[in-house]
């Protein structure tokens, strides 16, 4: 039964996906926004979404509770059309939608020939971090985790490895596996550190604790390599603007517990600048 729910699911996006194509990327990404404005709320509790908002700003105003989750369902939505197009923002006239602030640090990186961990969160258009390093000719693997969905994961990473990148590796023991091996060929890695994982530690997130991956941390213990922080934020519409900060150096010496909490610390800045292009739906602290 659940099978069949899915290929269902499956087939309805693709008659969306179809449609958007027709209608081009500008009207799609706003009528994308607009109708998800009107049914996520039928797919996520206001309650929990609200609740988590809180956590992190604990004085808004009813009102703005509203705002920020009427403005996530529209990035959310806005997300969802985009995929059809992840093509041209690649190659196509949509690239110059797409402006990148620190690109020094990037080609500092590509000209000592240096493995780094790109560490980010689930930001306005958060596929376009990952397809702008790889454009950028930085050797990188990219963390992910499958859809349930069976056929539509078979969509999306086809999109993925053909259009953000090449290198993808699943979340899990086997993936770890492939990204150490990767790693001693020099490959950098990029993944979002804002999901909740049972295999983590807990940490503190908004002054609550949270389950949180400890991959960086491993990876940095491992192969004393810096973290770079990379932000994404939707300036308006579909033009878009990637933040590539300084690489924060850990000590040898730093535990993983030190390494994920400052981490931590980094993706609440990042989640702060733009809250209504974060993704509340899920509850990061159960």
């Amino acid at each position: 039964m659940k099978y069949v729910k899915y290929f269902f699911q499956f087939l309805i996006i693709i008659l969306c996906f179809c449609i958007f194509k027709i209608l081009g990327p500008n009207i799609s990404s706003n009528l994308s926004g607009k109708i998800f404005q009107k049914i996520g709320p039928f797919f996520r509790s206001k309650k929990i979404i609200h609740s988590n908002i809180r956590k992190a700003l604990p004085n808004t105003k009813k009102e703005n509770l509203d705002k920020i989750t009427n403005l996530m369902w529209d990035n959310y939505g806005r997300v969802f059309a985009e995929y059809v197009f992840i093509k041209n923002f690649r190659f196509g006239k949509l690239s110059s939608n797409i402006e990148i602030k620190g690109q020094n640090i990037l080609d500092q990186i590509k000209r000592s020939n240096q493995k780094v961990i790109f560490v980010s969160g689930h930001l306005s258009n958060f596929e376009l971090m990952a397809m702008c390093l790889d454009k950028n000719n930085i050797d990188l693997t990219a963390i992910y985790r499958p859809l349930n969905n069976v056929f539509l994961n078979q969509i999306m990473e086809g999109i993925r490895n053909k259009y953000i990148c090449k290198n993808q590796i699943r979340k899990g023991i086997g993936g770890l596996k492939a990204l150490i091996s990767l790693k001693k060929k020099n490959f950098s890695t990029a993944l979002m550190i804002d999901q909740r994982v049972s295999e983590g530690i807990l940490s503190n997130f908004f002054n609550e604790k949270a389950l949180t991956t400890t991959i960086p941390a491993q990876l940095v213990k491992k192969f004393n390599i810096p973290v770079v922080p990379i932000y994404i934020e939707r300036i308006r519409e579909i033009n878009f603007e990637i933040t590539i900060d300084k690489p924060i150096y850990f000590s040898k010496n730093d535990s993983t517990q030190i390494i994920t909490d400052r981490l931590n610390k980094v993706l609440e800045s990042m989640i702060l600048k733009r809250p209504e292009q974060w993704i509340w739906t899920h509850n990061r602290w159960k």
